[in-house]
């Protein structure tokens, strides 16, 4: 479905035209049009889809008569990466249709904020955190919101952000159109939804699905390891651009160390970086100063970097929800990508989870040398090595499903085939 059908104005036309947007996603053709009409809605869809533009260019549209410098938009996200990247995305429209965008978040200066509201913000783009803070000084006021969109909800809900979204809600007009974007729909979302939406419609795209075009791939191995198998993968496999998710803020910093020193281009994006520390990490993945991400769950949402050809699982995600978002770092934008996981023997009951979600059988397949990468050969141009024998992995791991090597220590692969 082509976006002419929505006719949006020309500002708006020529901006997607400036982008490349021709045709709409699954979820942008079911859910523009209802927003246009001032309807709430409650949009489930897996990540990678499209859900910003779903809910930012309906919102420009009907804003766009009626600007008058007061918050009449209010965009809250659960990360400021997300924050960002939507206040950026909008920024690309708003200018050209007179309107203001402000986004706010915790660790960047209040004042520098506070004096941009003052200029007068048609949309604001916030965390929970700082927006109730600024909210309870005065320096924001959201007595005009006549359109709030709650974006991953469910994530919010993970962080415990629920007490302060009821506080963010009191302060708004009774009537407003409220829009919910969701990947998946717990206890917390449903209950809130039931007070929040008034007659919504709602927009189910394969919120449950990793998406179409990504290979699933797991790598049996110990946890000593990881490290050795993880440097052959990035060198024997030429992998282009990769995301690594590890469990832990410290893990993430001294592996993006660790591949540093070998020779990979790699950096790190955790909490405990200042905010300009990982705006730097990101943009500079953004741009290619770095080939490689290693990211806590911070970067399994909100990170929209177009060919990323990899995700790895350096340690395994805490529940199949998290095993989508972060397998939907790759394939975005109809691409193909590849997802590889670690999988120790600790990690069977979600191995057998993800089996389920995908619906497939695991096959076995050999995988990649395991061997030390030193800092000169990281950057050497090697073949992809494939159906060679891998690394003895300990002797002391449980059977799991399928056929069995010939060998008795491998370190195998199974890819779910999709």
């Amino acid at each position: 479905m082509s976006f002419k059908v929505f006719s949006f104005n020309d500002h708006i036309a020529n901006g997607l035209k400036r982008m490349d947007y021709v045709s709409a996603t699954p979820i942008q053709q079911q859910a523009i049009q209802p927003i246009l009409d001032g309807r709430d809605l409650l949009g489930l869809a897996q990540t990678g889809t499209g859900k910003t533009a779903a809910f930012a260019l309906p919102i420009l549209q009907n804003l766009s008569s009626v600007k008058n410098g007061s918050t009449k938009a209010l965009i809250i996200s659960p990360t400021r990466e997300l924050a960002q990247q939507t206040y950026t995305y909008i920024e690309e429209f708003s200018r050209q249709l007179g309107l203001r965008c402000s986004v706010i978040y915790g660790g960047v200066s209040r004042e520098a904020q506070i004096r941009e509201l003052r200029k007068g913000a048609d949309i604001v783009v916030a965390c929970p955190g700082r927006l109730l803070d600024l909210a309870n000084e005065g320096a924001v006021r959201l007595s005009k919101v006549a359109v709030l969109v709650l974006d991953e909800a469910d994530q919010m809900f993970d962080q415990g952000f629920l007490p302060d979204i009821r506080r963010i809600i009191s302060k708004l007009p009774t009537t407003r159109q409220n829009l919910v974007f969701s990947a998946t729909m717990p206890r917390e979302v449903r209950t809130l939804l039931g007070e929040l939406l008034v007659d919504p419609v709602t927009v189910e795209v394969d919120h449950t699905k990793p998406l179409a075009g990504i290979t699933h791939t797991f790598f049996r191995t110990a946890a000593n390891k990881k490290s050795m198998l993880l440097q052959s993968i990035l060198k024997e496999n030429k992998v282009g651009t990769a995301i690594v998710f590890t469990r832990t803020k410290h893990k993430a910093k001294n592996l993006a160390r660790q591949l540093s020193n070998k020779g990979f281009k790699a950096t790190s994006l955790q909490g405990n970086l200042s905010q300009q520390q990982r705006h730097q990490a990101l943009n500079g993945f953004k741009a290619g100063t770095y080939d490689i991400l290693v990211a806590t769950d911070i970067a399994a949402r909100g990170i929209d970097v177009v060919g990323v050809s990899h995700v790895i699982n350096y340690d395994m995600p805490g529940t199949s929800e998290d095993y989508i978002h972060r397998s939907g770092r790759t394939g975005r934008a109809n691409r193909s990508g590849e997802a590889y996981t670690f999988a120790t023997t600790d990690d069977q009951k979600m191995i057998r989870s993800l089996e389920r979600i995908l619906n497939k059988e695991l096959v076995y397949r050999d995988s990649y040398p395991v061997q030390e990468i030193t800092a000169d050969s990281a950057t050497d141009s090697t073949r992809t090595v494939r159906n060679k024998k891998v690394a003895d992995t300990g002797k002391n791991h449980r059977k799991v499903r399928g056929k069995r090597s010939s060998q008795r220590n491998r370190a195998v692969s199974f890819d779910f085939g999709i």
